[in-house]
């Protein structure tokens, strides 16, 4: 029996001071920070890890962010930066760039005209032997 709440003991310790570390700053309840809620939890392993539980679990209902229950309707269980969409990683999945190629392409500009021995430089860059 002893053995038993040893290991409750530490499971609730691990488990408070887990939650308490993944909990985001400005989250953190009491006004306290999260470095002093840590040697809270593990300086009073029973106190600590019952204080963290009751009064962060309250502080979330308060502000409506229980995690692992329903959200109200309309709003995100987990609130924070949303993130954009991904973006089609092959341009064969992507419908801008299959929707672009149908269009026409620009004309392309006109290649320059061969140059002929009267006009070529030889190495030292004077002009080429007239025939």
């Amino acid at each position: 029996m002893l053995r038993f709440l040893f290991i409750a003991l530490i499971a609730l310790v691990v488990y408070a001071l887990v939650d308490c570390v993944r909990t985001n700053n400005a989250d953190m309840p009491g006004g306290l920070p999260k470095a002093l809620w840590a040697i809270l939890i593990v300086v009073f392993p029973g106190a600590g890890a019952l204080a963290w539980l009751v009064v962060s679990r309250a502080t979330r209902q308060a502000a409506g962010q229980v995690r692992g229950g329903s959200a109200p309707v309309g709003r995100p269980s987990r609130p924070g930066p949303r993130r954009p969409a991904p973006r089609p990683l092959a341009p064969d999945d992507d419908p801008e760039f299959l929707a672009g190629l149908g269009r026409q392409q620009p004309a392309e500009p006109p290649a320059p005209e061969p140059t002929t021995d009267e006009d070529a430089e030889d190495e030292d860059g004077q002009p080429g032997p007239r025939r």
